[in-house]
């Protein structure tokens, strides 16, 4: 079994679903008293959400790109980042270490399509909804992707870091989700994505007319059949 290291704390709220499902996916695929091999970094959300909300990106991707090295030196074999928003800097951290980075967009686009979906509606934070990183992503494997306008992109970000990440779950922003869910859906979304580890937290299936894929969930059983050799993250190719 192949050590798993995974980057966690933004938020520490969604990294527990992390190790639970990856775990769950290990006892699923080999029972008995199976469990995952996994080092967890977890860092201090407060100081990356400074350097979110003050632009210094290529810093957050100089402190991670640390810390993933730290993983690799420490034995992990595969890189997980436990957050869609600092994907802003995946290419840097892939850059400095010499272990394969499963990137959460590329294990989710496959979702998507072997359900057959071509155009989804993406919720994430400001930054993964407004960036190209994301995007494009998803867009390389040969979907459409579909925003809600901008004061909803205002109240998802706001709803993220002023409730979930603190583990508050209010029902008025549940209606919200709802609400925005249902706008993409009438522009023709065919799928929803959560792209945000904290979402998930709030709303789920019984939410959305059309599937909804969890990308907590679909990136962590994604680095749980990594590591378990039931899968090659060079069967996700970008293009």
């Amino acid at each position: 079994m192949k050590t798993i290291g995974l980057i966690g704390g933004m938020s520490w709220q969604s990294t527990i679903p992390y190790y639970r499902l990856i775990n769950e996916e290990i006892v699923r695929t080999l029972g008995g008293f199976h469990s995952a091999k996994i080092i967890l970094w977890s860092v201090d959300f407060a100081e990356m959400e400074e350097l979110q909300r003050t632009g210094q990106w290529e810093e957050s991707g100089r402190q991670l790109t640390d810390v993933a090295q730290r993983l690799e030196n420490a034995g992990a074999e595969l890189l997980v980042i436990g957050t869609n928003t600092m994907h802003i800097v995946a290419d840097q951290i892939e850059a400095g270490i010499s272990i394969p980075l499963l990137h959460v967009a590329d294990p989710t686009a496959a979702a998507i399509l072997a359900a057959g979906a071509r155009t989804v509606g993406l919720l994430g934070t400001r930054f993964t909804m407004e960036k190209e990183f994301y995007r494009r992503r998803l867009e390389s494997h040969g979907l459409t992707v579909l925003t809600p306008e901008e004061k909803d992109r205002d109240e998802i970000h706001r709803v993220i870091y002023e409730e979930l990440v603190l583990g508050r779950i209010e029902e008025d922003s549940r209606d919200t989700y709802r609400r925005i869910i249902g706008d993409l859906i009438a522009q023709g979304a065919q799928a929803i994505i959560f792209g945000c580890t904290e979402i998930g937290l709030l709303v789920s299936q019984s939410d959305s007319a059309v599937p909804v894929f969890d990308t907590t969930t679909i990136h962590a059983q994604a680095a749980a059949r990594f590591g378990i050799k039931t899968a090659d993250i060079t069967l996700l190719p970008i293009g």
